[in-house]
């Protein structure tokens, strides 16, 4: 076993209303942690459906978000008013209550190609000068998390160990647009990292990519198998 690798640890909840409750608590907990160690706090965060209650609940608990920066994980080449952009999606849900008083660095840059706005977003996050604090991941079905797709012809740049980049455009076949994506070392270097997930379908694909087999068919084991500290996993059915 490689020094870097360590067994992920579950956390299990009856219901996904509980696993928000208890997820949000923890995440609020970190942040507050770091504000207190560091002055301030970095939150990396994903899209999608399943962290909508969570971004909820999180937006109402009380901590100097003030001194919190929140980044995405990925997101869509989309404008912030497309449907289907994850910063629509955390300002709709997570930047509100006491949450809006967090900083907020988008990667989506209107009037730039993919790759620039990747340059600008990596250059605003690595302005920060300190590591992301939490970086909370998704799961996805076909086994991607963040937007490092099985078949993308920039999924072994954007899991490469030495990639110097910190944020990445990548496409994948299937996608409707091109992404925007933190790169693995920025995940790895992560204080904690917390994968969430809910439904069997995805605690399936999880136990799968547990077992030997290469990233490139599920993408996800490039954070399984690299991770500054146990990997967090929160699920629910």
């Amino acid at each position: 076993m490689k020094a870097d690798r360590h067994e992920p640890q579950f956390n299990n909840y009856a219901n996904r209303q509980a696993l928000a409750a208890a997820l949000s608590a923890d995440i609020a907990g970190a942040l507050q942690t770091a504000i207190m160690r560091d002055g301030a706090a970095v939150l990396a965060v994903s899209g999608g459906s399943t962290p909508r209650n969570m971004f909820q609940a999180l937006s109402r608990t009380d901590i100097d978000w003030s001194k919190v920066i929140v980044t995405l994980v990925d997101e869509r080449f989309v404008p912030p008013s497309h449907e289907r952009s994850n910063h629509r999606l955390v300002a709709t849900h997570l930047l509100q209550n006491e949450a809006a008083f967090a900083q907020f660095i988008p990667l989506y840059c209107e009037g730039f190609s993919p790759e620039e706005a990747a340059n600008e977003a990596a250059s605003k996050i690595d302005a920060l000068e300190k590591p992301i604090d939490i970086a909370v991941l998704g799961l996805g079905t076909d086994g991607h998390t963040a937007s490092w797709f099985p078949g993308s012809p920039e999924l072994a740049a954007a899991t490469d160990p030495e990639q110097e980049k910190t944020v990445m455009a990548i496409e994948a076949p299937g996608i409707p647009e091109p992404r925007l994506t933190l790169t693995q070392p920025v995940l790895h270097g992560a204080e904690s990292v917390i994968l969430h997930i809910e439904g069997t379908e995805k605690r399936d694909v999880l136990e799968a990519a547990l077992e030997p087999g290469p990233v490139e068919a599920l993408p996800v084991r490039a954070i399984l198998r690299e991770t500054k500290r146990p990997l967090q996993v929160y699920w629910a059915p």
